[in-house]
This record gives C-alpha cells, structure tokens and sequence, in this order.
C-alpha cells in the first residue's frame, strides 16, 4: 500500500505520542470561535483517537518578538474623548493592562494622516528651514493624551514607533499634502524634523522607540496624505540625512525602518536598503503592510526579506479591514466572508484573485501566525478605536477597529477581532524567541508557536474549517490530546515550557 508523505508523518508521529502517553502536559487554553467564545478559558480536553499531531520543538529557536499592538491616531483619540471615562477607561485597559491584550508595540503619526479630522503640520510656516517654529500643539487635545493614559495603564510598557505621512506642503515640488515628492533641499529638514518631534514628545512624557521614514512611499494613488520615494531615494534620505541628524543629536538609539508598504514589491526595496555597508548602516529593520492580498500572506517575499537582513527587525506596521464601513454588535459578520477591501472594486484585473471576499477574523488569524511562520517579529494592527461609520476620517476612506464605539449614545463594542490580536498580544511577550512546529500541512489548519522569557511556551492554532478538530501537542517526552471548535482561534499556555 503506498503512504503519502503527510500520512507518514502522522503515523511517526503517533508512535511517538504512544511512547509518552502517560506523561500529559498540563496547559490552559483560551478560544474565540464563531460559536460565541471570546478568549474564553475552556477545557478543551479530547478523547478522540484520530488526531492532528502538532510537534513543538523549542530548542529550534527562529526569530526574536519585538511585539503586537495598534496604532495612535487623531480620529481613536478624539473618539475616546467623545465617551464618558467609564468607558474611556474600559477601553484603555483593554488594550493596554495585563488583563487585557497588553499591547506591546504600537504606532503613531506625524503630522495628519487619513485617519485626523484635518489636514495639519507640526510646521506650517513656509520657509522655516530651521524649523524655529515647530509644535506638536495639534495632538495636545487628543492624541497625546490618548498615549498618556495608555502607558499610564501598561505595567510593561510599551514600544512606540512614529511615521510620517507627508512633511509640509512647502517642502514638496507639489506644494501639497497629497502625493509629491521631497525637495533635495528640504532633506536636511526634515531630518531636522524628526529629531524635534523626538523632543517634544519626550518634553510630554513620551519616549520614542524609533521610526519608519515614511508611511507608504510608494504613494496610495494620491488620495490623502502622502510623498512618494524611490527605494534609491530612501536610502539616500536614511543614509545621508536622518540616520545621521539623529547621530548627532544623541538620538542614534532610535530605531529607523525603511519601506513601510506591502509585501508584493518588499525584493526591491530590501535589495536597495542592503545592497552594501553604506545602505544598511542606519536602516534597522524593514516595515510592511498587508494590502496587497486579502489572504496571500506573501511567504517567499517575507523569507527573502529575513535572508537579506537576518539580523534586522522586520515588522508588520499596518493592516486593517479597508474600504469597508464596519458591522455593529453582529459577531457573525466577523466571521463570514462578506468583507471586502479596497482591491476587490479598484485592483487590476490580473490580481483580483488576490482581493477576495474574505472573514475579517480569518484575515488577521491567518496572516499573524503567516507572518510568525515566516520570520516576521512584530505585528501592528491601524486604528484602535473607531465610531460606527469607520472614521472619522477626512478623506471618507471608511475602516474597521477592533473597538467602535458609538459617541452618541456612549456605547463600546469589541468586535471579535479584538480578541483575535489578544491571542498573539497577550500571550506571546516581547523577546520571546518564536519556536519551530511541525504538523500537516493545511491551509485552514494553522499552527505557530513562541517560548516566553518566563519560558512559558504559547502555541497559537487557527482552524478555519466550520467543523471541530481534534489534536495532539507534542513536546519531548510529555503530550496532551485537545480540541478546537470549528472558526475558532486558540492560544494554549504551556506554564514553565516543559
């Protein structure tokens, strides 16, 4: 009789499992499932004899975790500001306390972005080479409270890393906060620039972890606030100008990550970041984002990316459920493939496969632990909070949070997908060292796997099949046999590691 190769593996692998039965781990499992679970302790014991092996081998250590979280933004704080403080403050705990998803490494903006009510700059006057007049009054009201209070609530602590959108109009060949480039003689500026926000957020209370240079350089087809680079162009920016303004100004902790835009052209740019010693001195890492594919997670471009830069952070600093007003206090949309995002109206016809209707759930359980599995170390979600529209948003470039609330009527809804970022938040801490899994392959059956510096060891399993599964973790000589509901996500906690 012949054995296909994941039937091999299954047989070797309950072998193993029938060696060590009598030494069961000892775990705690948490799920959110599309039949009403919301990180929900259960016991997910399983007496099942045809199971799904998954073997966790933590001595197989692959990349360091700098962190999960969210992102900062005008329109999330002034929303915050718009409820009453019970409910400010449930939110905040939410996602900043222990008890909550503990969120570790979130972003901000500079300067506006989509998600401001308004076009601003920190400097507005024309001319200002010196930036003699730089001032970060328009986050004074919202959004620099909004960080306040969240680092006020995390017991940890929290990364924080700040972007760009555009730098002031009279800057820029366009004279325009929407598309454009940066004038070779405003480089030194706005390096400057940076440096100065560094200050005056430190002057609130509130120390950077580093930046991206710019959010998108590629452009988004001049629709809000934007300046276009060149992967040529970035290095020369990041090499010449504010790697070495921040050098100067003491500020050369600050960590700098290049590109900032999805993954389908992430070859180029790494190979123009790292092409010698000169390039990559002052580029810590790369940041990407998602939008390139509603399910595509881009493996191959994400490894090629770990090879070309083994040593740099590589970070997922945006994705969102886009171009989509989102559902109201209806679990079950979450979890249904009626979600669409921008590519599914306005991309090219030769990658509308790539734009899909897809569950927003699945997206994000789906991508994170791609991510993980490819050698990705930090995964930051856009917007926080946002009301039922999916804005404020100038631009009308509608979105969906994990939280949107309703101001009118002071009302809070965490959407499942708060609860999705909680299982990976949570539970796998910074400098974890994510961990090799081995387990059949399936498209809908995903696994990854992260020890903690406490040397508890969280395993984060997806199944997107509307059906149970039932498996078997495996770690040495110890096994446990659990199950999962069918659409469900499960972090399970194995305390101490061994």
């Amino acid at each position: 009789m012949k054995t296909t190769k994941i039937g091999s593996f299954i047989l070797i692998v309950l072998a193993m499992m029938a060696c060590t039965q009598e030494q069961q781990l000892k775990v705690e499992v948490y799920e959110t499932s599309e039949s009403g679970n919301k990180l929900t302790a259960i016991d997910a014991s399983s007496t099942a004899v045809d199971l799904i092996p998954i073997v966790i081998s933590p001595e197989k250590e692959l990349q360091t975790i700098t962190g999960f979280g969210g992102a900062f933004t005008e329109s999330s704080a002034y929303l915050l500001n718009k409820l009453s403080k019970k409910n400010r403050d449930t939110i905040i705990q939410a996602y900043f306390s222990r008890e909550g998803a503990n969120y570790s490494l979130n972003r901000t903006h500079m300067n506006s972005c989509d998600f401001s009510l308004n076009n601003y700059s920190y400097a507005p006057v024309a001319g200002d080479k010196n930036l003699e007049h730089f001032s970060v009054k328009e986050d004074m009201d919202d959004l620099i409270p909004m960080i306040k209070d969240a680092l006020a609530a995390s017991q940890d602590g929290f990364k924080l890393f700040a972007s760009p959108w555009t730098a002031s109009p009279w800057m820029k060949d366009n004279k325009e906060y929407v598309g454009g480039k940066l004038l070779p003689e405003y480089y030194d500026t706005w390096a400057l620039f940076f440096s100065k926000y560094t200050d005056a957020y430190a002057q609130e209370g509130i120390n950077l972890w580093g930046f991206t240079f710019e959010n998108e350089p590629l452009g988004n087809g001049n629709n809000w606030e934007s300046m276009h680079f060149t992967a040529e162009e970035s290095v020369d920016f990041v090499a010449n100008h504010l790697g070495p303004q921040l050098e100067k100004d003491g500020k050369g902790h600050l960590k700098i990550l290049g590109y900032d835009q999805n993954r389908d052209h992430l070859k180029d740019w790494v190979d123009a970041m790292y092409k010698d010693e000169v390039s990559s001195k002052y580029f810590d890492g790369t940041a990407i984002h998602w939008y390139a594919s509603t399910f595509d997670y881009f493996a191959e471009e994400l490894q090629y990316a770990h090879k070309k830069a083994p040593n740099k952070y590589l970070i997922e600093t945006e994705g969102c459920i886009d171009s989509q007003v989102p559902v109201w206090k209806d679990d079950a949309w979450y979890w249904k493939k009626e979600s669409t995002d921008w590519g599914w109206d306005w991309a090219p016809e030769e990658d509308k496969h790539l734009h899909p209707k897809y569950a927003p759930v699945n997206r994000y359980a789906r991508d994170i632990i791609g991510c993980l599995n490819n050698r990705v170390d930090g995964w930051v979600d856009w917007n926080m909070v946002l009301d039922t529209q999916g804005g404020p948003n100038w631009f009308k470039n509608w979105c969906v949070a994990p939280v949107i609330v309703d101001p009118d009527k002071d009302e809070v809804y965490f959407t499942p997908l708060y609860y999705t970022m909680a299982h990976f938040s949570k539970y796998i801490r910074p400098e974890a060292k994510v961990i090799a899994t081995s387990t059949p392959e399936d498209q809908k059956f995903m696994v990854t796997a992260a020890k903690n510096p406490d040397n508890s060891i969280a395993v984060v399993i997806f199944n997107e099949e509307t059906s149970p599964k039932d498996y078997a973790i495996i770690l040495g000589e110890q096994t446990v046999n659990l199950k999962i509901n069918g659409q469900a996500i499960q972090t399970i906690v194995i305390s101490n590691g061994m």
